[in-house]
This record gives structure tokens, C-alpha cells and sequence, in this order.
């Protein structure tokens, strides 16, 4: 009979342990499958900042070239306008130059009527000269009078003779001057012409570039918003899958805690009298919250390099409740040494160490009793 109840006993033990040993194993494959999503999440967030601020960039970059583009366009209407006003100038030279020309055929016809008159006034010059002009105006005059009224006559038509020859140096040198002044005023519109094409295809040839640079720059900020897209995606579904092994995690815990509890019903009433039976020391509440060696001096007061030791328990303290090198046992992080202080760590205030930055947020702000051990 005793021997039945050995075996049983024994068979009882060994289902126990091997429940234990599995539940043991779940929970830490669990706890490190939580550990390796939380990293490729940190990892995930990493790049979707990283691509955050990429974009930012290429989004300033991008308003730039479209500044640049409309100082360019106008720019651009300023050359056209002032094109249009040098065509306007352009056009009332013409009109000048036209002006000018019908005038030199003009002056090149009076110039060529008194060539007529010219000519006829030499053939009768070539039959008689001033002298006989002269006497025979005094042989053919019936009188003294008739003589004088001759006489003023011919010298009438020579004085217009000189009249003529003057006016035909003044046309024939005005023209000279008109044929001038054309010549300058189409060099002058020629040079215009050619510095107002040459200022367009200036512009256009940078308008071109800053063009083929915009349509690069906007491809390139669709490709990182499809990255952050997917890296947002992939972030979402790691956190679903973080969510899915913390309810694990946490049903786990919940039924490890019945089954304590169904077990220990005949113990001692309560956790809390069996911590403070098993520690002793001071007891105190105070507010708590945690940094980690990410985002803070690796050698705390008290020499302690937290860089090399992110994983020890370590908490910063205000010396005047809680003296440095004390070991100190807060409630959910376990027992500490008081090794470093804080410009914010004052009076019943406390921050614990955590590895990284993303487990302090986890961690929060929180009342918790601690415990300064004797």
C-alpha cells in the first residue's frame, strides 16, 4: 500500500515538474519573443524618424526649386514685356527710317529738278558771258530806266542761281546725315534684338534645369513616402504582434497567480506580509520614474558605469531621505543599490534604471512602496 502511494506521488511530481518545465519554457520563449519585437520595433521607429526627417528635407528642397522657378517666371514676363516695348521701339524706328527714306527721295527730287534748271542756266551762261549780258542790256535798253530794271533783273536770276546751288549742298548733305542716322538706329535695334533673345534663352535654359530638378525631387519624396508607408505598416504589425504576446504574457500571469493562490490558500494571508516578513528595513511611498544609459551620463554619482551595466538595479535617490550605497527594495523592480542622484530627485522621489529609452516610457510615472533595507 505504501508502495502504491510512493508511485503515485512520485507520478504526481513528475507531471507537475513537466508542467512546470513547459509553462517555464512558454513563458521564456514569450519573454523573448516580446524582448526581439520590442528591438525590431525601436529598429522600425528608427528608420520611420529617419524617413520623417528625409522627407522634411526633399519637402524643403522641393518649395526652394518652386520659388526659384517662380522668381523665374518672373523674370521671364519682365522679358517679355520689355521684348514687347524694344518690338514697340523697333516698329516706330521702322516707321522713322520709312519716314526718313521717302524724304531723301523727296530732297532727291528737287535735287534733280534743279540739275534742269541747272543745266539750262549754263547753256545760257556758254552763249554770252557776264559782260556781254551787261552790254548788250545797255545797247538793247530804249533808256537809262529800262537799262537799271534790266540790269536789276539779271542779277536777280543770278543770285538765284547761288540760291539754288546752296540749296542743293544742304539736300545733298542731309541726306548724307539721314543714310547716318538709319544705319545707327538699326545697329542700335539689332543690338537690342540680340541681348533680349540672348537674356530668353538664358532663362529658358535654367527654367529647363530647375524643371528636370523639381520632377527628380518629387520623385524621389514619392519613393520615401512610400518607405515611411511601409515602415509604418511594418511598425503596426509588430505592435499587434508585441499586443498579442503581452495578452499571452499576461493570461499566463494571471493564471500562474490562480494556481499560487489555489496552492498557498492554507499559507499566509497575503504577498504583502510575506515581503514584509522576508524584508525588513524602512518603509516609505514615493513617486518613481526611470531613465536608461540612452539618455544620460553612463557614470553615475556614486561611480557607477551604467553604460557597461545597463541591466543592474540601480536607482537615483535625493540623499536626504534615502542615503547613497543603501539597498532599497521597490515594489515591481525588485532590490536596488542607491547609487546616483538628480537635479529632479527631490524628497519622496525616486528613478529606477532601465536598459533603453522605450522600456522607461513603458515604465512611466507611478507610486510604489520601497522598502530601505536594514
Amino acid at each position: 500500500m505504501q508502495t502504491t502511494r510512493k508511485r503515485i506521488i512520485l507520478v504526481l511530481l513528475t507531471i507537475i515538474l513537466s508542467v512546470s518545465g513547459s509553462m517555464v519554457t512558454y513563458a521564456q520563449t514569450n519573454t523573448q519573443a516580446l524582448h526581439n519585437a520590442k528591438q525590431e520595433l525601436e529598429q522600425k521607429q528608427r528608420i520611420v524618424e529617419q524617413t520623417a526627417q528625409e522627407k522634411q528635407s526633399v519637402n524643403q528642397e522641393i518649395e526652394k526649386i518652386q520659388q526659384d522657378l517662380n522668381a523665374l517666371y518672373t523674370d521671364i514676363t519682365k522679358n517679355k514685356q520689355a521684348m514687347a516695348k524694344t518690338q514697340q521701339k523697333i516698329d516706330e524706328t521702322n516707321q522713322m527710317i520709312e519716314q526718313k527714306k521717302q524724304e531723301i527721295v523727296v530732297l532727291e527730287d528737287k535735287i534733280l529738278a534743279r540739275k534742269g534748271i541747272m543745266k539750262q542756266r549754263a547753256v545760257s551762261l556758254q552763249q554770252s558771258d557776264n559782260i556781254d549780258v551787261i552790254i548788250n542790256l545797255f545797247f538793247e535798253s530804249d533808256s537809262i530806266s529800262d537799262f537799271i530794271q534790266r540790269a536789276s533783273a539779271v542779277s536777280t536770276l543770278m543770285d538765284a542761281d547761288k540760291d539754288i546751288l546752296g540749296s542743293q549742298e544742304e539736300d545733298l548733305q542731309q541726306i548724307e546725315d539721314d543714310k547716318k542716322e538709319i544705319d545707327r538706329q538699326e545697329q542700335i535695334l539689332e543690338d537690342d534684338q540680340k541681348e533680349l533673345a540672348d537674356q530668353q534663352q538664358a532663362l529658358d535654359q535654367n527654367m529647363q534645369k530647375r524643371q528636370q530638378t523639381l520632377t527628380v525631387m518629387q520623385q524621389k519624396y514619392s519613393q520615401i513616402v512610400k518607405q515611411m508607408a511601409l515602415a509604418e505598416q511594418e511598425k503596426a504589425g509588430i505592435e499587434s504582434q508585441m499586443k498579442e504576446i503581452q495578452a499571452n504574457i499576461k493570461r499566463e500571469q494571471e493564471e500562474a497567480k490562480a494556481r499560487a493562490t489555489a496552492s498557498k490558500s492554507k499559507k499566509a494571508p497575503s504577498t504583502e506580509n510575506e515581503v514584509n516578513a522576508a524584508i525588513k528595513g524602512k518603509e516609505m511611498y514615493v513617486s518613481a520614474t526611470a531613465y536608461s544609459p540612452e539618455e544620460s551620463f553612463h557614470i553615475t554619482a556614486a561611480g557607477y558605469n551604467i553604460r557597461k551595466h545597463p541591466n543592474m538595479k540601480l536607482i537615483a535617490v535625493d540623499p536626504r531621505v534615502i542615503p547613497l550605497g543603501k539597498k532599497v527594495w521597490v515594489e515591481g523592480y525588485g532590490v536596488a543599490i542607491a547609487g546616483d542622484t538628480g537635479g529632479a530627485i527631490k524628497g519622496h522621489k525616486i528613478d529606477v534604471l532601465l536598459p533603453t529609452t522605450s522600456q522607461c516610457i513603458q515604465w512611466g510615472r507611478r507610486t510604489v512602496k520601497i522598502i530601505v533595507l536594514d
